[in-house]
């Protein structure tokens, strides 16, 4: 990101409409390109259990024209068309475009609900199996896993709880590369607490998500890279996107510091936020 060098701006958690996003991937893809800033971006649309009842609803409210999820049918062309819009994404906008998919678990019982995002997924993996395999795929792949919007929210949201994961963290927490410290408006900062890998995302569905929690990533700009940083999770910071402008804070806390708070950055690097962002504080660290 211009400014920021050798950091880059990184959103990993973008649905289009090829499942229940508002965009197609071309317009996801010039929304993220023309604002100039961000460097990385994954694109990671549903996988849904074949029993998937909010699915159901939503295919019925739009007579059938609709499919909010990327099947296994489906899934050759899906990559297809990320790989063709990566492409142009590059070329147009320096923005590296990662595949991916968010392979979803909604029960009628909430506590057994998953979301998992797999990062450079190459196969098709099934939401119809438990979520340990399902990490366990995503390792198979060499794909890299992340534990979705893990706990409960601070924001008030109709949603389906999906906090299976963190729940069963003792059983898990060797498969889950990355969990969300930040998902959209909410922090999770007890998967600081634990002193787990983290990142934060915007869960972008539609426009306005975009100025959300996102990642800033020490790394050259390649996948191989950018995954080692994350998996590593060293020289990672989150921060606020509002309005093009950073989080109005100066972080300037060490790695040790951090792992003794919140753990907003690990890093031992200092990030100075620009005084144009410094007008409307957006949060405050503690």
């Amino acid at each position: 990101m211009p400014g920021y060098e050798p950091f880059l701006l990184c959103d990993f958690h973008v649905h289009t409409r090829w499942s229940d996003g508002r965009l197609s991937l071309r317009e996801v893809v010039d929304l993220y390109g023309k604002t100039g800033r961000f460097d990385v971006i994954a694109i990671t649309d549903h996988i849904l259990m074949k029993k998937d009842l909010l699915a159901r609803v939503a295919r019925m409210a739009t007579l059938g024209r609709r499919d909010f999820s990327v099947t296994e049918a489906r899934f050759e062309a899906y990559l297809a068309d990320i790989a063709a819009e990566a492409k142009r994404a590059r070329r147009l906008y320096d923005l590296l475009v990662v595949p991916g998919a968010e392979i979803t678990q909604n029960h009628i019982r909430s506590r057994k609900n998953s979301h998992i995002i797999a990062l450079d997924i190459k196969e098709f993996i099934s939401a119809d199996q438990p979520a340990e395999d399902i990490l366990r795929a995503i390792r198979a792949q060499g794909a890299l896993s992340i534990a979705c919007h893990p706990h409960h929210r601070t924001t008030r949201r109709v949603e389906v709880g999906t906090c299976y994961l963190w729940d069963n963290r003792k059983r898990v927490v060797d498969l889950v590369d990355v969990w969300e410290a930040a998902n959209r408006d909410d922090l999770f900062s007890v998967t600081s607490l634990k002193h787990y890998p983290y990142i934060a995302n915007s869960d972008f569905h539609k426009p306005k998500h975009l100025h959300s929690w996102k990642t800033l990533v020490r790394s050259e700009k390649t996948w191989e890279a950018v995954a080692a940083a994350l998996r590593s999770n060293v020289d990672v910071a989150l921060t606020l996107y509002r309005n093009g402008s950073w989080a109005a804070w100066e972080l300037t806390l060490t790695f040790e510091v951090l792992r003794s708070s919140f753990g907003v950055l690990r890093s031992q690097s200092a990030i100075r936020t620009p005084q144009s962002a410094m007008r409307k504080p957006a949060a405050r660290v503690r």
